[in-house]
């Protein structure tokens, strides 16, 4: 590397972590700064292919993730009512043989803990809480970010990983409000104990029904079920992690699924039943200025269903930290990591909105042919999985 800078990241979430990490391996002087009064993620499972995995190996976080983790054989595609298999996609041995590195499933809280673990080994100092960020100013020489404690931290690069509701966004490109999908998501965890020995295996299960879906997977090294559950709901509500609703209303909202579905349901704890609603953005392709950029959610919001928000972040942080440590001038260097990683993420955005129609075909029919007609597996490995962030020529 042939300088050493100091980079200022707005927000501790998984891509504001990964990002860090990538950045102090490669000899770079980090502070984070995140507006909550403790480290932690809120929310339940997400799931990561080896596009991020790959980073997390690099980071040296292998061993940390397999005590956690759950490796699942397959992602299946079942039909709400009947169980219907529509679909299967290999993963286990097979993903892993494929690409170079596992699936996996984690619980957020783990996956976060272990990247500012990493963080902490590397920079003890490093992660400043109850700070939230408010703006920045840019100079020739540096850029200053704003907290709302009226304190000033200055830099020679910043970076947004502040979420969907950035102010570091808000900055860069002014008032672009956040669009409402016409989804909202239900989200539990259910204790292994309190469901039937049987009631799955280690896959994902994807149940499409009409204008909902659901999403289950084990979590917590096979400890813990998670249930996602995506449902058209076309009044608009504030986008919150931490809404509890009713059980009675997802109880409702499932009628007429499958027995497992409902035995899944039926062992949800009621009063940890939490929905929110579903946000995203249209894609952009500039959003950095001479010293500031983005990542994560703060750029590229999308709907889960293509499973790759979380690992979105994580390849903006490595790719980030691969522009930041070449030769180029840092405001060239903040267009390269945009210009390579635009085309890709607006593409991951897209395709999420449109599985969330795909996955919601009422016509028993018309959903087999739906799925007939269209290689889940041989699509995702053409351009999703096959993605190597450490690696990818950048132009």
């Amino acid at each position: 590397m042939t300088r050493k800078l100091d980079v200022l990241i707005a927000g501790a979430g998984i891509g504001g972590l990964a990002a860090a990490a990538s950045l102090l391996v490669r000899g770079h002087h980090v502070r984070v700064f995140e507006q909550s009064p403790k480290l932690g993620e809120v929310g339940a499972g997400i799931q990561v292919s080896a596009n991020g995995v790959k980073v997390l190996y690099d980071l040296g976080l292998k061993d940390a993730l397999e005590k956690v983790v759950v490796r699942p054989q397959a992602f299946e595609f079942r039909r709400y009512d009947s169980g219907e298999l529509l679909q299967r996609m290999p993963l286990g041995a097979s993903h892993e043989e494929a690409f170079g590195a596992p699936y996996y499933h984690v619980h957020r809280a783990d996956i976060h803990a272990i990247l500012a673990a990493k963080v902490m080994e590397l920079a003890p100092r490093a992660i400043s809480l109850n700070a939230r960020a408010v703006g920045f100013e840019e100079g020739p020489q540096g850029v200053t970010l704003l907290l709302e404690d009226g304190s000033r931290h200055s830099g020679d690069v910043l970076v947004g990983s502040d979420g969907i509701k950035s102010a570091i966004r808000k900055g860069i490109m002014g008032e672009t409000p956040a669009i409402y999908t016409g989804h909202v998501a239900w989200r539990a965890t259910i204790p292994k104990e309190r469901l039937p020995a049987d009631i799955m295996e280690q896959v994902v299960t994807l149940w499409c029904g009409p204008k909902n879906h659901a999403v289950i997977y084990w979590l917590c090294s096979g400890q813990v079920l998670n249930f996602v559950g995506c449902v058209e709901h076309e009044e608009w509500e504030e986008e919150s992690w931490t809404l509890k609703r009713p059980w009675g209303e997802l109880k409702a909202a499932y009628e007429g699924f499958h027995p497992d579905v409902q035995t899944i349901i039926d062992a949800i704890d009621k009063d940890q039943c939490y929905r929110w609603a579903m946000n995203n953005r249209k894609p952009v392709h500039n959003w950095s200025t001479q010293r500031t950029t983005l990542l994560g959610d703060a750029v590229h919001p999308t709907l889960p269903y293509l499973a790759s928000g979380a690992v979105m972040a994580i390849e903006d942080g490595a790719v980030l930290a691969r522009c930041l440590s070449g030769d180029e001038d840092i405001p060239a260097a903040l267009q390269r990591y945009q210009r390579n990683r635009s085309d890709r993420t607006a593409r991951i955005v897209n395709e999420s909105t449109e599985h969330g129609s795909f996955y919601h075909i009422t016509d028993a029919e018309e959903m087999k042919r739906a799925f007939a007609e269209r290689n889940i597996t041989k699509s995702r490995a053409e351009w999703l999985y096959c993605y190597d962030p450490l690696q990818v020529e950048l132009v």
